[in-house]
């Protein structure tokens, strides 16, 4: 691995310069660049991990770097899974709101948010200024966040049309694979819904495509949408996996992040 971060960028969140010189800084990051070790080694970010603590806080740091932000600028929540979205207009500390979005349209703060399988979507509208981050795993996305999101946006000036969102690394079709119970909530809501499933090798069991269960609820909400179309779970020397770590039987496992930022010139 490198002794720098590596993180992966989307043109269509590279965008032009924007307004009063100001413009966006985006990464999706991998596991490159960071000074973690063992279970976690590279640029492991989770303060909720076991990692020690030096090292996610010296990962943070080379993550705020590579934005062109402080250190103490490079905003994360409390992800819990919600479709809650947080207004951020200063940095804030520990202990750190629960949510699972923000929001900003202030320069010089970066919001992230962590993944390791669930979908990091990064949010920006260049001519309005205004940008957000969002942690989609299939029961934020299923709950709303992304569309709340786009909403939050909108009530800090963005334009929906103008809206562009990307989603980062996430588990896979080949590797996502769910149960009946799981199956049966998506099609009680919609039966739809059933275009997102195929079957296993493992009766009773289907493959879900959050992929494209992420983008479908982002052009449904009228923004511009993307993937990069990375897995998290196939792909280990970039990145973690909860998944993974679960059928290895490992203790615990590394956090990736997607964060943005408005950078004045």
């Amino acid at each position: 691995m490198t002794d720098k971060p590596q993180p992966l960028r989307s043109a269509w969140l590279e965008g032009p310069a924007g307004h009063n010189g100001r413009r966006i800084a985006h990464g999706f990051f991998t596991r490159e660049g960071g000074v973690s070790a063992g279970t976690y080694a590279g640029l492991n970010v989770g303060g909720g991990s076991n990692d020690t603590p030096e090292c996610v806080a010296e990962n943070r740091r080379r993550v705020a770097e590579t934005l062109g932000v402080s250190a103490d600028h490079l905003m994360t929540v409390h992800q819990v899974h919600s479709a809650d979205v947080l207004h951020v207009t200063q940095p804030f500390g520990i202990p750190r709101p629960k949510a699972d979005a923000m929001v900003t349209d202030v320069p010089g703060i970066a919001i992230g948010a962590l993944s390791a399988d669930c979908g990091p979507v990064l949010f920006a509208d260049h001519k309005a200024g205004v940008v957000g981050s969002a942690h989609a795993g299939w029961r934020g996305a299923f709950d709303g966040v992304l569309e709340n999101t786009v909403e939050a946006m909108i009530g800090l000036g963005a334009s929906r049309e103008n809206i562009i969102a990307v989603l980062g690394p996430t588990i896979g079709p080949e590797n996502y694979e769910v149960g009946p119970e799981f199956y049966g909530q998506f099609i009680t809501r919609d039966p739809a819904y059933t275009t997102y499933f195929r079957p296993s090798n493992k009766e009773g069991h289907r493959l879900f495509d959050l992929w494209r269960f992420i983008t479908d609820r982002l052009t449904g909400a009228g923004v511009q949408a993307d993937a990069l179309r990375q897995c998290t779970y196939a792909n280990e020397d970039l990145f973690y996996s909860y998944r993974r770590m679960t059928h290895r039987n490992e203790p615990d496992y590394g956090r990736q992040i997607a964060a943005i930022a408005i950078i004045e010139n």
